[in-house]
């Protein structure tokens, strides 16, 4: 059996990131995914009819341009490219003025009136210099390169979500930041829950929020190239249940929650490390909808189409109760639903002139309810008319969210809840969290810093730690 310097378990973001950083550096790496294809949360296939191509889980990539990472990696070259939506989010209000996250800031500031001012003290600087905060907030807890930049946005960003609320007067002010800070998946009154809109909306106006041409699975494809093209080899449908089957290696590096780690056998972990594992604590899960529509969503707002992702919940107020009642275990009658219609923006998407639908809500970790109802009537409230478009629909409840990705347990996207207690200190109390008990084996996943989504930074800075650790002389990134 070939021997390697490394091997890499699971195809997601960062999986590939840490796949690749170590075969930068020259040594001999293997990425091993269980499913029949590749790309863990990116990947895209024909959910309901022949024809439409839908996004199963992640669809638009805020992360994807702001991402240090993927920033240093030459994917266009090797196919990736991104279409954008002339309002890169929209936010519909019954009975009131839709707010809108446009790509100019000022734009976006001034249209919510006399909370301008508000929104570009919190969020401008954020935008400005995303690329030194990026290096003090994407990746373990360090003394930070820019402490005061640092500074001034950690004392906004850990405060609850509905604490800064209280600074916009608007209506569309509040629902806008609602919207934003609810992607963070906890309820609005919990610390850090600030961090997740201030980020969005920050690196919104930086960068956009990029929609790959022809899906999610654009993106691995393109990481699967470039990291071919440096000499890394793919194995896929492999699930690892014994890490003594694998080749032989140095060291190991899992793309794996702290629940996969402890049904893995061989690992040799310590009993005091997997107790801390044990206690790792997973956030609210999802319930997901695609759909096949005959044509795009009537939305009453008919500005609402020209945006790639359109948040649904009303007000602050509406979305914060229901936020704070889902995380209590209860279904609520009209959940906050992220919906996006990537179709309108990448026509390769669906058949001439029909459209794809793509939304979830937030449900109780390891709920099995059937929300795809409470979903399209929540759609329904802003784009009546909306069902009539249903052309055919696929849905994945928590259960089987985490059966097509074990890495979402309960239905958990986001890798395990990112409250206070374990933003950084995931999924250890650790100032090296990518490192095991076992000193060959690092854990990669969106269960370390900086948490979940399309960045591959988990990854990234996993790697960068057992580079260290086994190859100082190669640990020059």
């Amino acid at each position: 059996m070939k021997e390697y310097d490394a091997l890499v378990v699971g195809s997601g973001p960062n999986g590939f990131a840490a796949a690749i950083t170590l075969q930068q550096q020259g040594l001999r790496t293997l990425l091993i995914e269980g499913a029949e294809t590749i790309g863990g949360g990116m990947r895209t296939k024909p959910l309901t009819l022949p024809g439409f191509q839908h996004d199963v889980c992640s669809a638009i990539h805020p992360m994807a341009m702001a991402s240090p990472f993927f920033a240093s990696l030459p994917l266009a070259a090797f196919g990736l490219s991104f279409t954008y939506a002339k309002y890169e989010a929209a936010h519909p209000l019954i009975g009131q003025e839709t707010a809108f996250l446009q790509r100019d800031i000022y734009q976006t500031a001034s249209s919510l009136g006399v909370d301008r001012q508000t929104y570009l003290d919190l969020i401008e600087p954020v935008s400005q210099h995303w690329e030194a905060l990026a290096k003090d907030t994407l990746g373990p807890l360090h003394f930070p390169e820019n402490p005061l930049l640092l500074a001034q946005f950690g004392i906004k960003a850990l405060l609850p979500a509905g604490r800064l609320a209280q600074r916009f007067k608007t209506p569309q002010g509040r629902a806008l930041w609602a919207g934003m800070a609810a992607h963070g998946i906890q309820p609005l009154s919990n610390y850090t829950t600030s961090a997740i809109a201030m980020v969005l909306l920050g690196v919104g106006h930086r960068y956009g929020w990029p929609i790959p041409v022809g899906g999610s699975q654009a993106i691995a494809d393109a990481l699967a190239a470039y990291y071919k093209s440096l000499g890394g080899e793919i194995q896929t449908d492999t699930w690892v249940h014994d890490i003594r089957a694998l080749p032989k290696h140095k060291i190991l590096l899992l793309d794996l929650t702290p629940k996969q780690l402890l049904n893995m056998q061989g690992l040799e972990l310590s009993e005091s490390y997997k107790r801390q594992l044990s206690r790792y604590r997973q956030g609210m899960g999802i319930f997901k909808v695609d759909w096949a529509l005959s044509e795009p969503v009537p939305f009453k707002d008919a500005r609402c189409q020209h945006a790639g992702t359109v948040h649904l919940g009303n007000t602050f107020e509406e979305i914060a109760e229901n936020e704070y009642r889902t995380a209590q275990g209860q279904l609520v009658k009209y959940p906050y639903v992220l919906f996006a219609q990537q179709s309108n923006f990448d026509p390769s998407r669906a058949p001439l002139g029909q459209h794809t639908g793509w939304a979830y809500c937030h449900v109780p970790n390891g709920s099995t309810a059937d929300r795809r109802e409470a979903i399209e009537n929540q759609i329904e409230r802003f784009a009546p008319g909306f069902k009539d478009t249903i052309r055919a629909a696929a849905t994945m409840n928590t259960r089987e969210v985490e059966a097509y990705n074990p890495n979402y347990v309960g239905g958990d996207i986001n890798g395990g809840v990112m409250d206070i207690h374990q933003l950084y200190t995931r999924p250890t109390w650790s100032f090296t969290p990518y490192r095991t008990s076992n000193n060959h084996v690092y854990i990669a996943s969106s269960a370390t810093p900086p948490g979940g989504g399309v960045h591959g930074m988990c990854g990234f800075h996993a790697a960068k730690t057992a580079l260290k650790d086994h190859y100082p002389n190669l640990s020059t990134i």
